[in-house]
């Protein structure tokens, strides 16, 4: 395809304030949260791991970090400091697709007491290769598992020759929420994240909310379930990864290029979202939503 989408895209500069970071800002007394820095990695099972390699290796192009002995498991490399998680097992009566969300931190063991002190119940810090570094485990509100990862800095990403990836960040992941208030309790209150958009559909409602991690421009996406749980269609889409890429229309070339025309993913149309960038939105075999967009908003 060589016609352009539609719209001109505009820049968001983001200007530097001198503001200190969130985590020198804690008083002298207690303990101190440390950094926060983003995503590290999203775990997701899988019914059938030979299909969900042809996606998340083939179709998005990540390289796979092979572990010894573990035949039911597979590692993607996004980059140097975000991973993919795939295991296999998924019952076939089982709707949720999620395991686990986790975020980068520079001091597990501060996190663990900040956590603590805040009223959450964190398991003990432990070696985790598939997470790649220690790692410590805590539920949050909502009863999603979410973890906070000490990363190896020695370790690298794995990268094919030639570099076959169809996006190199992980921008944020999405969780369903369904008390606001409870979920900014830990989130925003003891956790330090910050509201940086809200929206929905129709125009006047709000489905999503985003939050920014304290240290970095990773996010969060509530996806707001008040009132009735999400049905299986529903967690598949709401539970979802979102990666960043510089051009949709490229993007949209190559997820073509790649697949079948009968394939549900090839047949995938770009949408402006609510949040006026450019998307596109992918599912791997059990109807886990992987979504492409664009850093730029459009006019």
């Amino acid at each position: 395809m060589n016609t352009r989408m539609p719209g001109c895209r505009v820049l968001l500069l983001v200007v530097s304030l001198g503001v200190t970071p969130a985590a020198q800002q804690q008083p002298a007394s207690g303990p101190t949260r440390p950094v926060i820095a983003g995503v590290a990695h999203a775990a997701i099972q899988t019914s059938d791991l030979a299909r969900a390699r042809a996606f998340y290796g083939g179709l998005l192009g990540y390289a796979e970090i092979a572990p010894a002995g573990r035949p039911h498991l597979a590692i993607f490399s996004v980059n140097d400091r975000q991973r993919l998680i795939v295991r296999d097992g998924l019952p076939a009566e089982r709707d949720e697709r999620f395991l686990d969300l986790a975020f980068e931190t520079t001091d597990l063991s501060a996190m663990r007491a900040w956590l603590v002190a805040h009223g959450a119940q964190p398991g003990e810090p432990s070696e985790d290769a598939d997470a790649g570094g220690r790692r410590i485990a805590v539920t949050d509100p909502d009863s999603h598992p979410v973890h906070f990862v000490q990363l190896n800095r020695s370790a690298r990403a794995m990268v094919a020759t030639p570099d076959l990836r169809l996006s190199r960040r992980i921008l944020h992941a999405g969780l369903t929420v369904k008390d606001g208030a409870a979920a900014d309790r830990f989130y925003k209150d003891a956790l330090g994240f910050s509201e940086i958009w809200r929206g929905g559909r129709p125009e006047g409602t709000i489905n999503w909310i985003n939050m920014r991690v304290p240290d970095g421009t990773d996010y969060l996406e509530y996806m707001l379930f008040p009132a009735a749980p999400p049905d299986r269609r529903q967690l598949g889409s709401a539970h979802h990864v979102a990666l960043l890429v510089p051009d949709i229309q490229q993007a949209l070339e190559t997820v073509r290029s790649r697949t079948p025309p009968d394939d549900r993913n090839h047949r995938a149309i770009p949408q402006i979202g609510t949040n006026n960038r450019w998307q596109l939105n992918l599912f791997d075999p059990d109807g886990t939503r992987i979504e492409l967009m664009e850093p730029w908003t459009v006019r």
